[in-house]
């Protein structure tokens, strides 16, 4: 393939655009902020000299920094990897638009804004009648039209004799988890509903409020799917993260989403996982998505599967999906796949030529204390150690042979580790055993020791697909 990409990221995900470029035959570009500078993403690259590829800039939120290395570099592809801009729809057109055009590596702009807008693509999923969590699919601006609606899925909860029932009330205009409010009695509503309208007025310009049930008991589960431009459409599984951090950030993820030597549902786990992949496929479909995306489940106690959200962005644990995958009988690298769709290449398989087998499990490796909220820690690290098996991968930006200093600015993530076996009781062993032979050392200003997550993550391996 031709083409200069520039990786817009950092950390273990800019290393993997890195090798994919590398396998694909591609030139790249990285570039790192001052607190990045010994991040083994720049290391591993030239920062001077005439083949210099890695590039200091101020911020990674920075467009401008961003599209002047590219311009300076002669890119001419941009992959956003996850988070920063990989869900910008504007910073996605601009790329596409301007003088000189980049190639956005995701899917089109156009997609990009339709489903990064969770309300629109609630609506479009009830047009499909593709389930969603039970409420409202547009803002209400109207206190007694939005007391009805409370009204009506509070006492179908009580029908339903669902213990606890309850609502939220979120502001239409908000996000990350800013401007919600859980309701158990109708008679708390009104109240509710004025301070949190207030509150999105002055946070948010927009006193838009939606409704819905508030789901306590259920599975988080994901669907993996890759498009090209030429409607192909194709899944890769699914995977199950219920498994996270108070902040709702994702710990321990495994694929396939359910499995019954895990619990004995009480539903059929194998035809609600078809269900969520036949419904991804089909709002993918609809809107015409066009490269690789995520489309996020939720399913209850009962086996009801919900439409929560469409990620249009490689994510983080997209390799667990890859490694129970088979395509000419070897696991795909998803991020390849991805970059050569975007630079306009059919898929060149179809659904039938993947198979799926066996079972994977990723361990999120942050420096965080579970047991104090999941405080992060900041120190150096002194030993940074994993085991190799034929087993298992490991993706990271710190170095092995010399004291790194963790980021203050950034989340304290570590590593990704991953470990895949025949069946979904030997991968666990596995994953307990990479865990046990892993290598973690540093000390904080005061010396004390390092803080992780890794007892966490072992002590949850038995809660995996569980309900």
């Amino acid at each position: 393939m031709e083409g200069k990409v520039l990786i817009a990221n950092r950390g273990e995900i800019a290393i993997r655009i890195m090798n994919a470029c590398r396998d694909l035959g591609l030139d790249y570009i990285v570039v790192y902020t001052e607190a990045d500078k010994d991040s083994e993403h720049v290391r591993l690259n030239r920062l001077d000299g005439p083949d210099q590829n890695a590039w200091k800039i101020a911020s990674y939120t920075d467009p401008n920094d961003i599209f002047s290395v590219a311009d300076h570099t002669g890119c001419t592809a941009i992959h956003p990897g996850y988070g920063f801009f990989s869900e910008d729809y504007r910073f996605a057109r601009r790329a596409a638009s301007r003088r000189r055009p980049l190639t956005f590596i995701g899917p089109s702009w156009e997609v990009i804004r339709d489903l990064g807008d969770k309300i629109n693509t609630k609506r479009v999923a009830n047009q499909l009648n593709i389930p969603t969590i039970p409420g409202t699919d547009s803002p209400i601006y109207n206190e007694m039209e939005a007391e009805e609606v409370a009204f009506s899925l509070l006492e179908n909860q009580r029908i339903m004799e669902i213990r606890d029932p309850s609502i939220l009330v979120k502001a239409a205009a908000g996000g990350g988890g800013m401007g919600i409010e859980e309701v158990t009695e109708i008679e708390q509503f009104r109240r509710t509903y004025r301070q949190l309208q207030n509150y999105a007025k002055r946070q948010f310009g927009d006193g838009g409020v939606l409704i819905e049930q508030c789901l306590r008991d259920y599975n988080h589960l994901e669907v993996q799917l890759v498009c090209s431009r030429y409607s192909e459409r194709i899944h890769f599984s699914s995977r199950n993260c219920t498994i996270q951090s108070t902040g709702r950030q994702k710990r321990v993820e495994a694929a396939p989403g359910f499995h019954s030597s895990c619990y004995a549902y009480d539903f059929d786990e194998q035809k609600v996982l078809g269900q969520i992949v036949d419904y991804s496929l089909k709002l993918a479909e609809f809107v015409g998505y066009d490269n690789v995306g995520t489309w996020e489940w939720i399913v209850d106690r009962s086996g009801q599967p919900y439409l929560l959200e469409v990620n249009t962005r490689i994510q983080v644990e997209n390799d667990i999906s890859a490694r129970i995958s088979y395509l000419n009988n070897r696991q795909p690298n998803l991020i390849r796949e991805q970059i050569r769709l975007a630079l306009g290449e059919r898929a060149g398989f179809k659904q039938q030529d993947i198979t799926f087998r066996g079972a994977a499990i990723e361990l999120r490796i942050v420096a965080e204390d579970p047991k104090r909220g999941f405080a992060p820690w900041i120190g150096s690290i002194t030993e940074f150690k994993f085991p190799a098996h034929d087993w298992s991968a490991v993706y990271t930006h710190v170095p092995t042979d010399r004291t790194y200093m963790i980021p203050s600015d950034f989340d304290p993530n570590l590593a990704l580790a991953l470990v895949w076996a025949d069946t979904m009781d030997e991968a666990k062993g596995r994953a307990a055993r990479f865990i046990d032979e892993t290598v973690i050392r540093g000390r904080d200003s005061n010396g004390g020791p390092i803080v992780t997550n890794l007892s966490y993550l072992k002590e949850n391996l038995d809660r995996l697909l569980t309900f």
